[in-house]
């Protein structure tokens, strides 16, 4: 018999569906009411999250947790699973949306319509996503997602954000596309979509069909690749997250993980070590993929002038470093990819925060300006009291100041922080793996990582120079509590990573392992597996 913790596990989906749907009803005319039921619900599905996280890591209960709707057995029901990955998923959401919203409510919400119903549902199809068992209500979590990220995108006036915005939808939609066709084939060849059904079939298919389930899960890998931003597929993401409102660029910034989580997830059920002739299947060009994505988002980020640019590049570099490690095939590598997905996360949702705020009241292209004065010189300004010894550094300049250099050493992996110990515990394992040296993949992905973090200390201590030194605002930007109170939180938890590091990497590591060992999440799903079943192709 289920207790009410069971239920809690569709709770992150039902909350911002109801929520959603309540604001749409208020309209914009109730905004008071409309936002406050909209901190409502992130309280309600962030405090939840954190239950479940305890929850999936739990030694004295199941790792996995299975929520069938409705009771009916597996391959009719529409299952969700929660595991460690997915606890740790929805607890990042919830603190996106949360830090998104706090900072909304200031003034963004305003700037356009529906941004509450929108927010809703861009987590409720983040939540979904996360938690589905089966790869058709996926699609369709992945569809709710994409359709409230195009109004996210868009929210706001502007024409540079209408261009990227629709330029964002267009690709999406092929990506979309791509996906069903995807889908399809694998459907065709294997006879279900549940994904524990799917990962018990996929060393049973007849040769003559290995070929074409290969290519549909090729298919269906690119569409997610594209929403990972991986090269040369992700050239679309700098000027998207750029171009949105800081708010909106927050939450936008977990949703290139959903591309790598669903890859994590698929890849090590369907191709892993049981998976017989096609175990390990397109690992290779993974970690290729990953280590030129790597190398273009380094490119991008030191030649940006901009910092919402600088930004959304930095999101590349972060992707790109997740592939690569998955594509390496080793859990330990893994295990510390889930580390810094979380530590990059966290930073860059910062960072797109800060950036505003930074850049209040400046003079419009002071970026540009400030780079331009330091490629091709110019006359230095006199100005009075030019001798005087020491500048007093008004209270919220320091506040920004360091945060700023804060988010710099997340994003560029430096120590203290917890970037510095995700990049290294990603790392750490290739040094061990082979007792006769690394394989040319594994230092070519060392020296892009370490070349990554140097190019983007470099850029963004560029930034830094040009905000708060050489082209600083006339004024002290106004800053409101709870605008500057996410941005604490965010770095706060980057903070409390690094301290209780330990803890951290053994929850991640034991995630990785699960992911691994995929027999206990088919196991726990399926149930005893009848002797009947026939797991050959074509059912």
């Amino acid at each position: 018999m289920s207790s009410w913790s069971d239920h809690l596990i569709i709770a992150p989906i039902l909350i911002p569906l109801i929520a959603g749907a309540i604001t749409v009803i208020l309209g914009e005319r109730q905004r008071l009411v409309e936002a406050g039921l909209s901190l409502l619900s992130a309280v309600l599905m962030l405090v939840v999250a954190v239950a479940l996280l305890v929850k999936a890591g739990d030694a004295n209960g199941p790792a996995v947790h299975v929520y069938r709707l409705g009771d009916w057995p597996t391959p009719i029901a529409i299952v969700l699973v929660l595991d460690r990955l997915a606890a740790v998923m929805l607890t990042l959401t919830g603190i996106l949306g949360m830090a998104a919203l706090t900072y909304a409510v200031t003034r963004w919400d305003r700037r356009g319509a529906h941004f509450h119903p929108l927010l809703q549902f861009q987590l409720m199809g983040l939540n979904g996503a996360f938690l589905t068992g089966d790869l058709f209500n996926l699609f369709v979590f992945f569809e709710v997602l994409l359709a409230a990220s195009y109004g996210l995108a868009l929210h706001g006036s502007g024409i540079g954000r209408v261009k990227a915005g629709l330029h964002y939808i267009v690709i999406n939609l092929v990506a979309s596309l791509v996906f069903l066709v995807g889908v399809s084939t694998i459907y065709g060849i294997a006879g279900t979509l549940n994904m524990a059904e799917l990962a018990g079939r996929v060393a049973t298919i007849p040769g003559a069909d290995r070929g074409l389930l290969e290519a549909g899960a090729a298919i269906l890998g690119i569409a997610f690749l594209i929403k990972a931003a991986m090269w040369p597929l992700g050239l679309w993401l700098p000027n998207t997250y750029a171009a949105a409102s800081p708010p909106a660029a927050a939450i936008l910034s977990v949703l290139s993980k959903v591309g790598v989580y669903v890859i994590l997830r698929l890849w090590l059920m369907l191709f892993g070590d049981d998976a017989g002739e096609s175990a390990g299947f397109g690992s290779y060009w993974l970690m290729i993929g990953g280590i030129l994505t790597i190398v273009f988002g380094s490119i991008a980020v030191l030649a940006t002038q901009s910092m919402t640019r600088l930004a959304g590049a930095s999101v590349l570099v972060s992707s790109g470093t997740l592939l690569a490690a998955v594509g390496t095939g080793h859990v330990e590598v893994v295990g510390g990819a889930l580390f810094y997905l979380v530590s990059s996360v966290l930073g860059i949702a910062a960072f797109f925060l800060l950036i505003e705020l930074v850049n209040r009241d400046r003079e419009l292209g002071a970026d540009v300006l400030a780079v331009t004065r330091e490629a091709y010189g110019g006359e230095a300004e006199e100005e009075e009291g030019q001798d005087e010894v020491g500048v007093a550094i008004p209270a919220g300049i320091a506040i920004l100041g360091s945060s700023f250099l804060a988010c710099g050493l997340l994003l560029a992996g430096l120590p203290p922080l917890s970037g510095f110990l995700g990049k290294f515990a990603i790392l750490a394992p290739l040094f061990e793996a082979e007792e006769a040296g690394m394989s040319a993949a594994s230092w070519t992905l060392l020296v892009a990582i370490l070349i990554s973090s140097l190019v983007t200390l470099i850029a963004v201590g560029r930034a830094g120079i040009n905000v708060f030194w050489t082209a600083p605002a006339e004024t002290v930007p106004s800053v409101r509590l709870n605008e500057i109170i996410p941005i604490a939180v965010l770095l706060g938890l980057s903070v409390a990573l690094t301290v209780q590091a330990d803890s951290a990497m053994e929850y991640m590591q034991a995630a990785a392992h699960a992911l691994h060992d995929p027999q206990g999440y088919i196991r726990d799903v399926l149930g005893e597996i009848p002797e009947a079943v026939d797991w050959g192709a074509g059912q």
